[in-house]
């Protein structure tokens, strides 16, 4: 199987849609700005999901379902949140086709079958799920409320790329209610806290914990809180957020609850979800020239296993040695795929999953049979060795661990290599144009300044670092005082 693939250097975006597509993990589908997700990109996906799920789970949180589709009224009740999305809605107006007469074996819009309202087809689902609230709450002794939800959710995209941005995309949204402002912020810091531990522990990919700009929040929300990570083309991508929205939907939609003194009060709320974008990070944050690299922790199959023989009888022999380690492997914990195809050569398969990004590849033949060993290729390092198969599955796990680790190692020493500090403008333009990356830079805290940075560089406040060091010192382009530095980039 001949890659071919960009380098990274000749063509960053087209290396990555050709990763996307050629590890198959993706593809455009007939409808514009739209992705079909193939079947070894949803098993990345649902590794994220399980996992995501367990934590949330863990801390008390369980799954519903709300509908698609959001009745404009409800939509527009909370002002900034419409505002925020109305330009990416996609809107439903009819319910029914009829027999085009013109055009025989042709459909049209039933021109009678108009919707007395619109219908929104959901971007996020506050409004829809804050409406359903109403009903369900009427006492502090109904909260909180801590649901989560597994859905698609639709923003009219114009500039789509697989997984990044697309008009569809799967995520998932927790929806909390509260009876005080205290327990709201302490959901939505706890949220951050699981996404920051999904993301480094399974994705290998570090984050910065931060809170965004007025400019950057969530529409709608009293503070947005973030994490953000760095991607190979020293661009930052936003890979998960949590929001306190205060009491902004209560209020929208008069959701009251009787506290324990007997007044009624305003709910307190939060949000919060990450998305198929995360898909997106995993992909630029680890892989190589060669194709995709994942993290043992979230690959679909940890190791595969290719048989090399000549003939029936020699292709017997290694096939039912390697059915045996499988067993082994898999008792103590590790997902494996056997590749017996006849139809393939080995180069041809070593090639594929190369390309795939499987963390661990072990081959074997006649030869390692008789000699008791077996040739062990790491697709992080691309370094290969030949193991004895004794004890081979407590080696394996150490290696899947050591790749996990290093995957995350390589991650933050990329990630400290492209963060600068910039103290005046003239430096700031410089290293967000010629360097990238990270620029911490002081602000003066204004949305105007923020704009004009924006417009003059394209680098964006990605966040207020929540661990920022409080530091005196001079707004790079104002010039006017700031009480710490701020993370600039270009952003995905």
């Amino acid at each position: 199987m001949s890659k071919g693939l960009c380098s990274r250097k000749e063509d960053y975006s087209r290396w990555y849609n050709e990763i996307v597509e050629r590890a198959d993990l993706a593809e455009h589908s007939a409808v514009r700005g739209c992705m079909v997700i193939k079947p070894y990109g949803y098993a990345i996906w649902e590794k994220m999901q399980q996992q995501l799920d367990k934590m949330f789970k863990e801390t008390g949180h369980t799954n519903a379902y709300f509908p698609l589709f959001v009745p404009k009224s409800l939509f527009e009740a909370e002002e900034k949140n419409a505002e925020g999305f109305a330009k990416e809605c996609a809107v439903v107006t009819h319910y029914r086709l009829k027999n085009d007469e013109d055009n025989p074996g042709k459909l049209k819009v039933d021109e009678d079958a108009k919707l007395e309202e619109e219908l929104v087809v959901r971007p996020t689902s506050e409004a829809i799920i804050w409406n359903t609230y109403k009903g369900w709450i009427q006492s502090y002794r109904d909260l909180p409320i801590l649901v989560n939800q597994w859905a698609n959710v639709v923003r009219w995209e114009m500039r789509t790329r697989l997984f990044l941005r697309t008009a569809e995309f799967l995520w998932q949204e927790g929806h909390t209610a509260h009876a005080s402002k205290e327990e709201a912020l302490e959901e939505t810091k706890m949220i951050l806290d699981i996404y920051a531990e999904f993301a480094e522990k399974f994705m290998a990919m570090p984050v910065i914990k931060g809170v965004k700009s007025e400019s950057e929040r969530f529409a709608g929300a009293v503070e947005t809180y973030c994490i953000e990570s760095l991607m190979q083309d020293g661009k930052a991508l936003q890979a998960g957020t949590s929001h306190f929205l205060g009491q902004n939907f209560a209020k929208a939609f008069d959701v009251k609850f009787a506290s324990q003194e007997g007044k009624q009060e305003y709910v307190w709320a939060s949000s919060w979800g990450v998305s198929t974008r995360l898909m997106g990070a995993l992909i630029m944050t680890h892989s190589d020239d060669q194709g995709l690299v994942l993290p043992p922790n979230l690959a679909p199959f940890q190791v595969v296993m290719v048989p090399i023989y000549k003939g029936e009888e020699q292709r017997e022999t290694v096939v039912n040695r390697l059915k045996e380690i499988k067993k082994e492997l898999e008792a103590a914990g590790v997902s494996v795929k056997l590749d017996d195809r006849d139809t393939h050569k080995p180069g041809w398969k070593f090639a594929e999953y190369e390309l795939k990004g499987v963390p661990l590849r072990l081959a074997m033949g006649m030869r390692d049979i008789e000699n008791g060993n077996i040739e062990v290729a790491r697709r992080d390092t691309l370094e290969k060795k030949v193991y004895e198969q004794k004890d081979l599955a407590n080696k394996v796990k150490h290696l899947l661990e050591n790749i996990q680790d290093n995957l995350y190692h390589k991650s933050i020493d990329f990630r400290e290599e492209n963060s600068h500090k910039a103290d005046s403008y003239e430096e700031f333009k410089k290293l967000i144009e010629k360097k990238g990356g990270f620029v911490y830079a002081h602000w003066d805290g204004t949305a105007e300044t923020e704009e004009l940075i924006k417009k003059e560089t394209k680098a964006t406040i990605r966040c207020i670092p929540l661990n920022q060091k409080e530091e005196e010192g001079k707004c790079v382009y104002s010039g006017k005082p700031s009480k710490g530095r701020v993370i600039f980039a270009k952003a995905y």
